[in-house]
């Protein structure tokens, strides 16, 4: 049976009623800290919302506080300001801050981990409709607990708990998908780096030492006015316009033909390494790197980006990169055999790590899609007129 004729079956005649997210969920508020609460080191970790992206930049609290205020594994959260979202909190005894909400689910309505999906399904129309704050957006405790949502069975809670239990079952057969895939990304980013570590940091047999001023010729591009750029591909506009940090948009005549390595050099992210192939235009704010004799592109483009050339900014207000210094930056370069067979073994890692066509960021995003595809399928119970 397919997945869909499956679900089709699951939820055939399954009625449903739209609730008040207040009527099954308690949103419990975070403690709000003043400055000289938050120490450096102490008893609990108080979780802010950045810290759901990093185990960086902790802060941390020895206040004995209600046993609501803190959160442990297995806990529901909601980020409602800023970055939006509800969270399964698994990183240990915290004390949760302001802008979070812990919520507590209805046992006898409706199952935490499908309250999750509820509130992630949500959270995007919830946050078009109710978001206010010019700076940083955020959403009221009133307007999430008024939020409907659906509830199949409602008036039997056993079976209701049981529809809601295998909707589960089956996003969470997504979702693990997913994280395996991302799992495996990330231990293959990790030997690209390895084997670009061991490939273009040690001095091999028959390497020399050269700056990148002679080994590449490294012009900046020319200046072309903003009006003369459009944001979408067209018959005037073809060829695609490269700034200091990858595409601008497309522009009617092309400046390069073939294929180079480009440097953004100018900004926050001046440094980034991009390839450029067929006919381009480039602007000044990117440095267009052509290699010379016996020097490959591929090659160029990897030992770039492992230079990790933002290093080498300008500290000012507009950090930047002189192209004279950059030519001035010394590395070892191999025979361009050698380079050849180095460049082969990295732009494998570099496709399986990047591309958007056959890599894993690919295979990720098509599982994502397909993940939000069933999830839809699973939580977009008709309204009746009154929920409407």
């Amino acid at each position: 049976m397919s997945n869909i004729s499956y679900i089709e079956k699951l939820l055939d005649g399954v009625e449903v009623e739209w609730k008040p997210l207040g009527e099954v969920a308690r949103f419990i508020n975070g403690r709000a800290y003043k400055k000289p609460e938050l120490l450096e080191q102490g008893k609990y970790p108080v979780l802010r919302v950045g810290n759901f992206f990093t185990n960086e930049n902790w802060y941390y609290s020895d206040l004995e506080l209600d046993e609501d205020k803190y959160c442990d594994n297995g806990d529901l959260l909601y980020a409602w300001s800023a970055s939006f979202g509800p969270r399964i909190w698994e990183g240990g005894k915290v004390i949760y801050h302001y802008h979070i909400w812990k919520v507590i689910p209805n046992v006898n309505q409706v199952l935490k981990k499908f309250l999750f999906y509820l509130l992630e399904w949500d959270t995007k129309a919830l946050q078009g409709e109710h978001a206010t704050g010019s700076t940083m957006m955020h959403v009221s405790k009133g307007a999430i607990e008024s939020r409907l949502v659906p509830i199949p069975c409602p008036d039997n809670p056993e079976k209701s708990l049981a529809v809601q239990a295998e909707i589960v079952r089956i996003l969470d057969a997504f979702t693990a998908m997913t994280a395996e895939l991302t799992a495996e990304l990330n231990l293959r980013k990790k030997q690209y780096n390895y084997y670009r570590e061991k490939l273009l940091a040690s001095e091999l047999p028959s390497s020399k030492t050269a700056t990148l001023g002679e080994v590449l010729d490294m012009r900046a591009g020319r200046h072309i006015k903003a009006k003369d750029i459009s944001a979408i591909k067209n018959t005037e506009h073809k060829y695609i316009c490269f700034g200091g940090n990858g595409s601008r948009g497309f522009v009617q005549a092309h400046s390069h033909d073939g294929d180079y390595a480009l440097i953004g050099r100018q900004g926050a992210l001046c440094g980034n390494v991009k390839r450029a192939t067929g006919k381009f235009y480039a602007t000044e704010h990117a440095v267009v790197c052509t290699p010379k004799e016996e020097i490959d592109i591929d090659w160029v483009f990897h030992m770039l980006t492992f230079m990790n050339l933002n290093q080498y900014k300008s500290q000012s207000a507009q950090p930047g990169l002189a192209v004279g210094n950059l030519a001035n930056l010394a590395i070892n370069v191999p025979p361009i055999s050698v380079q050849k067979k180095i460049a082969k073994i990295l732009n494998k890692f570099d496709t399986l790590t990047t591309s958007l066509q056959e890599g894993l960021p690919r295979e990720i995003e098509l599982r994502q899609k397909q993940y939000e595809y069933y999830r839809e399928l699973l939580l977009s119970f008709p309204k009746s007129d009154e929920a409407a």
